[in-house]
């Protein structure tokens, strides 16, 4: 059984004699997808369409062809595409076809003709894109013509040499030649720098080669500095400057009021030479300085950021505390008009005033009001707490209760029986003991005299015969609590009875001592409590 055919009963066909498609066909069909697949793998290049493509006017094409290249920063972005004349004008239209790797290119965008071999052939475009953030080319924009230059030709550069021209400058180099080998004068030496005292121009020149090292590499850096630390940074000064000159130029009169001041400002800097070759000699170590302060402020960026960050919720909602703050804003207004809270201050002017005299007439009363107030806690109080010993009429009370006592004793004494009024009591007699009182004026400045049933046992005090001095300069605070019992008894008899009174004042002295006397008791609150407790008939009654 045979596998594969269709009909197995058919008979068999050799090969030579089978039909179908020429190899020479299949392998011509193969070659040409093969040289199809070729040229897009090497061009890249799908027929009937075209990339990106712009135009450029350019005061002349300057040998520029089709194909030629079109570099951005020296690589191969794109290729000529055609070049043809702008109609009615000398200028060129050069249509470029750029890739991706190119794009995109700005409206601010630069074209230049360059050669790539040194003063002849090999011509490419060098595209500056433009700066970043200004509006982009679209396809088939063009680039105007003071976008566009063109390099100087070598016949440019020998047309300017004509034989005048050539005979002013083998003078030139003439001149120069002489002024680099004549040998100084005396005078011309006297202004010189001592370093280069008596050589020639050359030789100076020659020696000024040691410091050219250093200076160049600080040029270096000073030119490096001037790149900026951003792409475009020099550019967009460039562009900048130019705003500002065409600024300038809208106003001539301003520019030649601003060059005459900066002239006289030049001159005012020549005059004080000395001290500006001062300052520049200290700028030095200033620049030093404010290095290091930037360098610290530098480093306090971080915490500044920091905290502008941790304040924008605080003043996002600064806006509606603001409006929130309207309505507050508005009643205090109201509350501050006339018809308030003004008027109110108006009326309470006079009271403050009073106030305030209150006040400065008070500051002077409350230091007296002090001094009463120790004197009552250190003298009056204590000395109304002592027990006055009275020998057989000794009460052992305070004397401030006896005081009461004898108040009571009094009102008790004048009472009538029918309570309609009050009698005062007199008891008149006589005796063979006269006494007097001594001098009792002002009025009569003369003694008193009576009569007595019985001698007087005495007073107590004792009489001494002066009187106590009163010293109106001592703070009575500062005084001693007066000893009561302490006074000895003046009896007529010379001291018969007195030594018995004395023996006891002595008794209560004692039992006095063991009572704490010099201030308030433990548990009063304050001087006016206590005064008026003391003043009380009934305090303690009920204990």
């Amino acid at each position: 059984m045979a596998f594969g055919r269709k009909n197995p009963d058919a008979p068999r066909i050799p090969r030579n004699h089978r039909t179908g498609a020429s190899p020479f066909k299949v392998g011509a069909v193969v070659l040409a997808v093969l040289a199809v697949a070729v040229y897009f793998g090497f061009s890249k290049h799908v027929p009937f369409t075209h990339g990106f493509r712009v135009k450029a006017v350019f005061p002349s094409a300057n040998s520029i062809r089709v194909n030629s290249p079109v570099r951005i920063a020296g690589v191969n972005v794109g290729k000529v595409k055609d070049v043809s004349r702008q109609p009615g004008t000398n200028a060129a239209i050069v249509t470029m076809e750029v890739q991706k790797q190119g794009l995109p290119i700005h409206k601010d965008a630069t074209v230049k003709i360059r050669p790539r071999i040194f003063l002849e052939g090999n011509f490419f475009v060098d595209l500056q894109p433009g700066t970043p953030g200004t509006p982009t080319l679209g396809d088939g924009d063009t680039l105007p013509i003071a976008q566009a230059s063109t390099p100087v030709q070598l016949d440019q550069v020998l047309t300017a040499l004509q034989q005048d021209t050539r005979k002013q400058l083998q003078q030139l180099l003439d001149n120069y030649g002489r002024a680099l080998t004549a040998k100084p004068t005396p005078g011309q030496d006297a202004q010189q720098d001592p370093s280069v005292r008596g050589l020639t121009g050359a030789a100076a020149l020659n020696q000024s080669y040691k410091y050219g090292g250093p200076a160049f590499k600080n040029t270096a850096i000073v030119n490096d500095a001037f790149l900026g630390e951003q792409p475009h940074d020099l550019s967009n000064l460039i562009a900048g400057l130019n705003k500002t000159t065409q600024g300038l130029d809208q106003n001539e009169g301003a520019l030649k009021d601003l060059i005459t001041n900066f002239n006289t400002t030049m001159a005012s800097f020549a005059s004080e030479s000395g001290n500006l070759r001062q300052s520049i000699h200290l700028l030095a170590p200033t620049l030093d300085n404010a290095d290091k302060a930037l360098t610290s402020l530098n480093a306090s960026f971080p915490n500044t950021r920091a905290f502008a960050r941790e304040i924008l919720p605080g003043v996002r909602e600064t806006p509606a505390t603001i409006a929130a703050s309207f309505p507050w804003i508005a009643q205090t207004r109201k509350l501050l008009s006339q018809s308030e809270l003004r008027g109110l201050v108006q009326q309470l002017s006079p009271a403050t005033a009073d106030l305030a005299r209150l006040t400065d007439r008070t500051l002077k009363l409350l230091p007296q009001a002090d001094l009463i107030a120790k004197c009552a806690t250190n003298v009056i109080l204590p000395t109304g707490d002592i027990k006055i010993a009275d020998g057989p009429l000794t009460s052992n009370a305070e004397n401030y209760k006896e005081f009461w006592y004898a108040m009571v004793g009094l009102a008790g004494e004048g009472q009538n029986f029918d309570g309609n009024g009050m009698y005062v009591r007199f008891q008149p007699g006589g005796g063979d003991q006269t006494v007097s009182t001594g001098s009792v004026g002002p009025y009569t400045n003369t003694p008193l005299f009576g009569n007595a049933v019985a001698a007087p046992l005495g007073t107590r005090p004792a009489f001494t015969g002066h009187r106590t001095p009163y010293k109106p300069n001592v703070p009575c605070y500062t005084q001693k609590v007066p000893d009561l019992n302490g006074a000895a008894t003046g009896p007529p008899d010379g001291g018969g009875s007195a030594r018995a009174a004395r023996s006891a004042i002595a008794r209560s002295a004692a039992r006095q001592a063991q009572t704490p006397q010099g201030g308030l008791t433990a548990d009063s609150n304050s001087l006016t409590s206590q005064l008026v407790s003391r003043m009380n008939p009934f305090r303690g009654k009920g204990k």
